[in-house]
């Protein structure tokens, strides 16, 4: 063997280690992460734990709080161009312990398996980039940019004052972020087999439509609500709003509840209130589609108020240096090109995306999310660290070469 090949064997047995220790690390902070009961928009420590490392690897971290909800903003750099990493702390509720086959809040390896609520979504992730990040720190102390990480305790809620309140402060102040890397769960049976490259708007609707309470026996006496409804009903469900825009699918509207009636059968109610949805692609704003239902609404003349409620605007990041660095080191995770893709429900980049920020996604497989015995396989969360430090060091160390 020559010197060359003993050099390079080592310099890849250093790097397995690399890679083998940073996996062990977050397969340990993980555990530490979902043992903390964060049920929305309870942080439950989580943010103080993952701060306290941070800051020994170097980072300024600010705490941001509005109303109940814990933020965290950590930066490592002086200036330039700022690779954001975003997350959440918060989880939904695990539901009835007796459905889990361990409790939710203790995490439980089983045959190569991490169980636990938020195992997936996205403590695991989270986890994986705090790893990565001090990682990348203490490699490059002096790198060019900035690498930050963004969490929130308000992700699984109403999404009001986490990075929803954070991005309008951030406006304000005039914050720097070029680029955004959510660990949602993105992959679909392989990790990295995916590339989230833009999010669907999501539009609620709560339609009110009065009519006139009777006896069934006299409907000449009385305004059936749902009767009247219906025709417009079937208009709004039936409207193929778009044909879609680039890789997002057609715009879709589907109610989702149906409410009316005292609880007896013989009387006529006077009001109908019923729930909808649209999640909708670029080719539509929110204040559009408001204006286009409610025409349709009152083209059949009903007596009706509706409250709306705009969850997030459409985002989607065009080819550029961002999708290409993504794109090269998930091929070379998953041993294949990741799909791009649109789909999906909402993510909090819908809130940093407006700022002029490059966003994807790139996180574990998503099968078991918001499930009873959520879980995440432990080779995948050992190797999301090196994703995520390829990721990081490709955006600010060979773009600055």
């Amino acid at each position: 063997m020559g010197e060359a090949d003993r050099v390079h064997g080592s310099g890849v047995a250093a790097d397995d280690r690399r890679a083998k220790d940073m996996g062990g690390q977050a397969l340990a902070l993980a555990c530490e992460l979902i043992a903390r009961a964060s049920v929305t928009p309870d942080d439950a420590g989580c943010q103080p734990l993952l701060a306290q490392r941070l800051e020994q690897a170097g980072f300024r971290c600010e705490h941001l709080r509005f109303g109940e909800v814990d933020n965290l903003w950590a930066v490592h750099g002086d200036d330039g161009p700022t690779l954001v990493l975003l997350g959440h702390t918060d989880v939904v509720p695990p539901g009835p312990r007796e459905a889990w086959a361990s409790d939710p809040f203790v995490p439980e390896v089983r045959d190569g398996v991490l169980y636990g609520r938020g195992a997936a979504d996205m403590k695991g992730s989270v986890a994986a980039f705090v790893v990565a990040a001090e990682q990348f720190a203490h490699a490059h102390p002096a790198h060019p940019g900035r690498i930050a990480i963004l969490l929130t305790s308000d992700e699984e809620g109403d999404a009001i004052d986490g990075v929803r309140k954070v991005a309008e402060a951030f406006h304000a102040r005039g914050e720097r972020m070029d680029w955004c890397v959510t660990g949602e769960p993105s992959s679909k049976a392989v990790l990295g087999d995916l590339l989230r490259v833009g999010r669907r708007g999501s539009l609620s609707a709560t339609l009110t439509v009065r009519g006139v309470q009777g006896h069934v026996a006299y409907p000449e006496k009385a305004r059936n609500p749902i009767h009247l409804a219906l025709p417009a009903l079937a208009a709004l469900t039936a409207r193929r709003w778009d044909e879609g825009y680039e890789t997002f699918p057609p715009t879709s509207l589907q109610v989702s509840n149906i409410h009316a009636g005292t609880g007896a059968n013989n009387v006529i109610p006077g009001e109908l209130q019923v729930l909808f949805n649209l999640r909708y692609n670029p080719t539509w704003t929110a204040s559009q589609l408001e204006h286009e239902c409610e025409a349709i609404l009152q083209a059949h003349a009903l007596d009706y108020s509706v409250h709306w409620h705009r969850s997030g605007e459409p985002f989607y990041t065009p080819e550029g240096p961002l999708r290409a660095a993504a794109r090269e080191v998930l091929a070379g995770f998953a041993g294949a090109m990741p799909e791009e893709s649109t789909g999906g429900g909402t993510s909090d980049a819908r809130f940093i995306a407006p700022l002029g920020t490059q966003c994807i996604e790139i996180g574990p497989v998503n099968a078991s999310i918001h499930k009873v015995d959520e879980h995440v396989r432990v080779a995948d969360l050992q190797a999301l660290p090196s994703l995520y430090l390829a990721l990081i060091e490709r955006m600010l160390l060979a773009r600055s070469v």
